[in-house]
């Protein structure tokens, strides 16, 4: 065997071994742009989902206003809640015979 057949084997045998390289490459980018469309699909899908879900809250949030007016009747409730909520707690702690908290 003449020392041109041996290159040529050596080629052959590297063109072969960069061919399996090139495949195994090929694979993964396949694998990696399923992947990405995959993602790119979820994404799509939550969006919709929290446009759905902010288009609602929004509704909601005008039928409230709606409901309560301008906003005084909820802060007048809430503040009386706590204003009730305090006042209770004040009361059994100067009784002295309340329930700890922690």
């Amino acid at each position: 065997m003449s020392s041109e057949d041996t290159y040529e084997s050596q080629n052959d045998q590297r063109l072969d071994d960069l061919h399996a390289k090139i495949r195994t490459l090929r694979g993964i980018t396949t694998d990696i742009n399923d992947d990405v469309e995959r993602q790119n699909l979820m994404l799509d899908d939550t969006d919709n989902s929290f446009s759905s879900f902010g288009g609602a809250l929004a509704q909601t949030s005008q039928r409230a206003r709606q409901a309560f007016g301008t906003g005084r009747v909820v802060v007048i409730v809430v503040c009386f809640l706590v204003g009730v909520y305090v006042a209770s707690k004040v009361f059994w702690w100067w009784r002295g015979d309340g329930v700890q908290l922690a």
